[in-house]
């Protein structure tokens, strides 16, 4: 009898419905997620099913797929004494890459700990406006959007708040915000001290920036709230972002 019939012991039964049952050293040996797949090598029944689940599984885990099928190797050659089947390895990747890219879609683009957009996000919302502009004979964006910046102050030396309180801070700017701009606009974050909300440049703009102001104006932090005009080009935007993301 040769070392692989010990650890898969088969029944005497020949022929495609012969089933065969996984030595228990060998299951307490395997990956936890793979001891579905190693029953089903050992049985011989189709192992692609199970490592449809386990690929699935690694995926929520935060395993990488080298992490993944290197793991089905491994099961592979504990059962059968060779390197996992072609299906096997489709399986478990197609199941894995599924399972990522549904975590991935689910994933906000706004910042977890004050609800407001990313600064990628603004970045993103700016450049799909400068596309919108190229080859066309309307008004370039300079003169159709602009920024409004709301800032909080710097802290004092020795008297600097924490990163929740400023957190905290630059959240209720942003409930401000969404208050008075409550339609298209992108509200973000912009550094450590600022939020930036992309807008319309329209005859209400200079109305709704000062109304902002009102509806802050009676915070514990005084808030400096300015329009900052966008530049004639996508490249140029960009460094304005940079600019008062560092300033």
């Amino acid at each position: 009898m040769g070392f692989f019939d010990t650890l898969v012991r088969r029944s005497n039964t020949d022929g495609p419905e012969a089933m065969g049952s996984l030595d228990e050293r060998v299951r307490l040996g395997l990956p936890a997620p793979f001891e579905a797949v190693g029953e089903a090598l050992a049985s011989g029944s189709g192992s692609a099913e199970a490592c449809e689940v386990a690929g699935r599984a690694l995926a929520r885990d935060g395993a990488s797929l080298d992490e993944a099928l290197d793991q089905l190797g491994q099961t592979s050659r504990a059962v059968t004494g060779g390197e996992p089947a072609f299906d096997d390895i489709r399986a478990l990747s197609m199941a894995w890459s599924e399972s990522t890219l549904a975590y991935l879609h689910q994933l906000s683009c706004e910042d977890p700990l004050t609800g407001l957009a990313s600064l990628a996000h603004i970045r993103s919302r700016l450049s799909e406006l400068y596309r919108g502009q190229l080859g066309r004979d309307a008004a370039g964006i300079e003169e159709t959007h602009a920024l409004v910046v709301m800032e909080i102050p710097e802290e004092r030396p020795g008297h600097g708040a924490d990163q929740f309180t400023r957190a905290m801070r630059l959240s209720r700017l942003g409930d401000a915000a969404r208050t008075v701009f409550s339609g298209t606009e992108t509200i973000g974050r912009s550094g450590t001290n600022r939020v930036v909300v992309v807008v319309d440049r329209d005859a209400q703009l200079g109305r709704r920036v000062a109304l902002v102001r009102t509806l802050l104006g009676m915070a514990d932090h005084p808030t400096r709230i300015w329009i900052e005009g966008l530049p004639s080009t996508d490249r140029a935007a960009a460094a304005l972002l940079d600019e008062l993301c560092r300033t």
